[in-house]
């Protein structure tokens, strides 16, 4: 099971949602873990009868929520300790130091620190990581309305006294009021549509992809891209 972490107090609930839906589009068997303090996805997910910890499908994903480690995953899943998890792909919401140790996210395959450009985002989430004896690889993501040079440098400028290495790729996805309406429009009708979202959105979507399954042929995932915008 390749893990991927997605590191920040920023809102990434939404983003890995379609992250996910791509993938399982492809063939893989995803689970995604919200390990942060609001639970968002407890809130937005649909669930018959929810618990204080469980894991429910929701549009061909494994959403799990109140976990606070891989043991008690595999327990629910009635995993012996030592077997292994039959996911491809499990996506990680990280927003505390905590559990970025717990679920050793420094041993993912892909690491993203997400943000937008306000200073809790910002300043925030790299507490996470401001801590860190070691260097750390991360890549960024980060949401914006106009993508200026100066809000990267800014981050950069944050980040000078961690051990943070950044790679050289980053990936934008618009604040855009038209992608938030379609978003708030999937919530209300328990649906991931992809459709009505900018070209940008769907576009950084694609790259983001296209990076974590580094195998799967890119006509492929345009496809499932397609498959997708035809669900009604």
């Amino acid at each position: 099971m390749n893990t991927i972490g997605f590191i920040g107090t920023y809102d990434k609930t939404d983003f890995m949602l379609y992250i996910a839906k791509v993938m399982t589009s492809l063939g893989k068997k995803v689970l995604l873990v919200d390990t942060t303090v609001n639970q968002k996805a407890r809130y937005i997910v649909p669930v018959i009868n929810p618990t204080k910890s469980y894991i429910t499908e929701f549009e061909g994903i494994d959403v799990a929520v109140g976990f606070h480690n891989y043991e008690e995953i595999k327990k629910y899943l009635s995993i012996p300790e030592t077997g292994n998890f039959e996911y491809d792909i499990a996506l990680l919401d990280i927003d505390s130091k905590e559990y970025f140790d717990i679920f050793q996210v420094k041993e993912c395959q892909n690491k993203y620190f997400v943000t937008s450009f306000d200073l809790y985002s910002l300043k925030k989430g790299l507490e996470i990581i401001s801590q860190m004896e070691e260097p750390i690889h991360l890549s960024k993501i980060l949401f914006s309305k106009q993508i200026l040079k100066e809000e990267n440098e800014y981050l950069d400028y944050l980040s000078l006294d961690t051990q943070i290495e950044w790679n050289e790729n980053i990936i934008y996805f618009p604040l855009d009021t038209g992608d938030q309406n379609v978003i708030i429009e999937n919530q209300r009708t328990a649906k991931i549509k992809m459709r009505k979202l900018s070209q940008l959105y769907k576009e950084s979507l694609a790259y983001l992809v296209e990076e974590i399954l580094k195998e799967e042929p890119k006509e492929n995932i345009k496809k499932a891209f397609r498959n997708i915008e035809k669900e009604v």
